[in-house]
């Protein structure tokens, strides 16, 4: 009995081993406040999320952010601006880029079932990680796939235009990119951007849902030590491309996606994880291909 414990703890942690600290870690974030499912439990998780927990309270003792603040808000605005796409019948299709142990493919087609199509997406390691996790119900649920993609590829069999394609493009389509564009540089935002609106464009329908952080918003003390505090925890550095939203609505524009960049506080009424300290943090994009 020992043993089998053992191993099972062992295959977790080389699992974990090819899993990213900030995949972990907004992993059990969701595990904690009832938004993921089980087969996406880790011990690995919990122990990064239970050894920062003290720096979290610490921060929130003195009045500042923290990680689970804009996390939780960001995933359930962009929850709320998803459900809303689906239920309006403008897109039944969904593209989660970059989507590691993200929940949300697992919730919405829990909740519409055959209405959908997820694809969940992700490079080859994590991909082969979720497929095992949710064996049982990709098992029975065709509409909901975990596929391999290079977001940053321009062609290929493993790009973002090659997965749109096996797509209707009479149903719609909301592409979603979630903790993704800020650990990439400006450049390859920029040009991940200009391939969105080209796919988009092919759809009645296409919308892009996305996070992300600007330096006008990440300026104060509390908010440059935390931005580096970030840096350290990924092992590598945090972009902030552009200071004001407006920046990015004509960034966007000139790549054919009209954005709407949106304070998680607007939306504290609706949402209680964006009334949260560190919700302002963060912003997220809500953009919808311009058809000409």
């Amino acid at each position: 009995m020992r043993t089998v414990i053992f191993k099972g703890f062992a295959d977790q942690l080389l699992t974990a081993a090819r899993i990213s600290p900030t995949a972990l870690y907004t992993g059990h974030v969701w595990q904690a406040h009832e938004r993921s499912v089980p087969e996406l439990e880790s011990w690995p998780a919990r122990c990064l999320h239970t050894g920062l927990a003290p720096a979290m309270a610490m921060s929130r003792k003195l009045g500042g952010p923290t990680l689970e603040d804009f996390l939780l808000a960001r995933h359930d605005l962009i929850d709320l601006h998803l459900t809303k796409a689906i239920e309006s019948g403008a897109a039944t299709q969904v593209l989660e880029i970059a989507a590691g142990l993200s929940p949300r493919g697992c919730r919405f087609v829990q909740k519409y079932g055959d209405d959908i199509t997820y694809i969940e997406a992700d490079l080859p390691g994590m991909v082969a990680q979720k497929r095992k996790r949710l064996q049982q119900r990709l098992g029975v649920c065709p509409n909901h796939r975990v596929e391999i993609i290079d977001a940053f590829a321009h062609e290929g069999p493993h790009s973002l235009q090659a997965l749109a394609g096996s797509l209707d493009p009479d149903r719609g389509l909301v592409v979603i990119t979630e903790g993704l564009l800020n650990y990439f540089d400006k450049q390859a935002v920029l040009g991940l951007w200009q391939r969105l609106g080209q796919v988009l464009s092919g759809f009645s329908h296409g919308m892009y849902l996305s996070d992300l952080h600007l330096s006008a918003h990440n300026n104060d003390p509390v908010a440059r030590a935390f931005a580096a505090a970030l840096g350290v925890f990924v092992r590598g550095r945090v972009h902030l491309h552009f200071e004001q939203p407006g920046e990015v609505v004509t960034a966007m524009q000139a790549r054919g996606l009209a954005c709407e960049v949106q304070n998680p506080h607007a939306f504290a009424d609706e949402l209680p994880s964006c009334a949260a300290t560190g919700a302002s943090l963060v912003r997220i994009l809500h953009a919808s291909a311009m058809h000409y």
